[in-house]
């Protein structure tokens, strides 16, 4: 697809039913998403830091980010959104110039997070995106009260009504995961709701009812690789034993079909 046809499509994708997003961190996992179903591709700030050798927290080279939205769209025919964090920038031009260069490089959307900072300061980073970019580029706005412990509904209400108001087309509200504070933060926010999976989290069915529209893995998946990777390198070290080396591999051949192109 084009990439104003992805973006089409992605926006698309939050009409109607729940979007999951098994979130990928290079262009591999991201091919391999796509092959397993995944209708857009995403990525884990934290997995692609830490892929980088970086921790997660804004301090990843935006060049690195550029070069992997580049990567991650060259690679998958599904739209991709792009995690920056809160912009790699404090200021609003900085995370306009951080978007804007994700946006040319194919993604068609972006999340931004307001973290430890202000609504304020989030808000004004998402007015000055939205002017670099234009109407396609799709801001999902991370508002962190629950994960952070900053507040309840009401916080997350009117930090939402904020950005939206700046130019947001989403929230991503991770941590959330009452039923009922879903239902009412749903209804209340004028536009998709998108939430983390998280341990007492409603399964899918239920989280469509309550509406919401995207679901994430968020840094799980990237995790849970990451920990496999450190098992099975700390038992070879140890023991040089190649037997263990393939227990729950994919095959070579496998995935050498995946990431075959025309």
């Amino acid at each position: 697809m084009s990439q104003s046809d992805r973006t089409a499509a992605f926006h698309r994708l939050h009409e109607d039913g729940l979007l999951i997003l098994p979130n990928a961190w290079d262009a591999g996992t991201a091919r391999l998403m796509e092959s397993l179903g995944a209708r857009a591709a995403a990525t884990t700030s934290a997995g692609v830091a830490w892929a980088h050798g970086w921790p997660d927290g804004d301090v990843l080279p935006v060049a690195q980010l550029v070069d992997t939205a580049r990567a991650v769209a060259g690679a998958v025919d599904v739209p991709v959104s792009i995690d920056i964090e809160g912009g790699y920038a404090d200021t609003p031009e900085g995370a306009a110039a951080t978007a804007r260069a994700v946006w040319d490089a194919g993604a068609v959307g972006i999340n931004i997070e307001d973290g430890g900072g202000t609504p304020g300061a989030l808000a004004e980073k998402i007015a000055a995106i939205r002017a670099a970019c234009g109407p396609g580029l799709f801001i999902n706005a991370r508002c962190d009260v629950w994960l952070r412990g900053l507040g309840g509904l009401d916080e997350g209400l009117a930090r939402a009504a904020l950005y939206r108001k700046a130019g947001a087309d989403g929230v991503f509200a991770p941590g959330l995961a009452e039923a009922e504070s879903i239902r009412a933060l749903a209804a209340g926010i004028h536009m998709p709701l998108n939430l983390m999976a998280v341990p007492g989290l409603p399964d899918a069915a239920a989280l469509t009812a309550l509406g919401v529209r995207r679901l994430s893995a968020g840094a799980a998946i990237s995790a849970a690789a990451l920990g496999l990777v450190r098992d099975r390198a700390r038992d070879f070290l140890a023991t040089g034993d190649a037997a263990p080396l393939g227990q729950g591999a994919m095959g070579w051949a496998e995935l050498n079909g995946i990431m075959a192109r025309p």
